[in-house]
């Protein structure tokens, strides 16, 4: 802006401020180099694939191990190997869980049941210590859990034995198992794929303590060995399993 001066016909001057016109062709001076154009652009889209890489890393950590405590055995009292006990010695799983057919929990063995064999046999082995202390005492011994599902989701073994679904359907191959570890990661998306799918797991009622069980060891009425596919879809039928949509319904297992 500019102050210019004139007359205003009676002699006196007067001074009055002029707009100077823009400067059309002025040119914006650069205040970030040239190569900022390329810095942002790789931020921007750089940016992007970091977020997908740290959603990519959680949900692979969310799955891993050290979360959902697959495969990773618990100290306990006593060294108990279901392998031994269950191949070697042919002992069946309701020996030792006995609320497993009418209860949601399947229950563990009191220290007499433990008794009734170790009061015969293994007698002075340090190992078995805990045992005849807890027997002596009356304090039963404090097994660690390693199976421990979140408090808010509802489970009951009774249904599940009942309706035809083995140990080994959840628990893995306990028989092959010399400390026990949680074979399943216990998460949602695991239950759904049996609740989904119930024909591909259920195997007859009478075979849900077999842990070496496989569909071809039942016969059609032909002779011919039976697959899971068609074996699954009759027992389904039998033992009135409800339909995908009802039991993976969230009151199924939140309650």
């Amino acid at each position: 802006m500019a102050w210019q001066r004139r007359s205003d016909g009676n002699g006196t001057a007067v001074e009055f401020a002029r707009a100077r016109r823009p400067l059309v062709n002025a040119a914006m001076p650069q205040i970030f180099h040239r190569s900022f154009n390329t810095v942002s652009k790789v931020t921007i889209f750089g940016a992007v694939f970091i977020l997908a890489g740290l959603g990519w890393v959680a949900w692979v950590l969310a799955r891993s191990s050290y979360v959902t405590n697959t495969g990773i055995t618990r100290d306990q009292p006593v060294p108990f190997s279901h392998e031994h006990h269950v191949t070697g010695l042919g002992i069946d799983c309701r020996y030792c869980h006995t609320g497993v057919e009418d209860s949601s929990f399947a229950g563990m063995p009191s220290t007499k049941t433990c008794m009734n064999c170790h009061s015969q046999i293994w007698v002075g082995s340090p190992m078995l210590e805990p045992v005849r202390e807890s027997y002596r005492s009356g304090q039963p011994l404090q097994w660690n859990r390693v199976h421990r599902l979140a408090e808010f989701v509802y489970f009951d073994h009774s249904i599940h034995v009942n309706k035809g679904f083995g140990c080994a359907t959840c628990h893995g191959d306990v028989n092959k198992m010399p400390l026990m570890w949680q074979h399943g990661s216990l998460l949602m998306e695991w239950c759904l794929e049996c609740h989904r799918d119930p024909a591909e797991h259920v195997r007859p009622r009478e075979q849900v303590f077999n842990m070496t069980w496989q569909p071809s060891d039942e016969k059609r009425p032909d002779g011919t060995d039976y697959d899971q596919a068609s074996l699954g879809k009759e027992l389904v039928d039998k033992y009135r399993i409800r339909a995908p949509g009802q039991i993976t319904s969230c009151s199924t297992c939140h309650r």
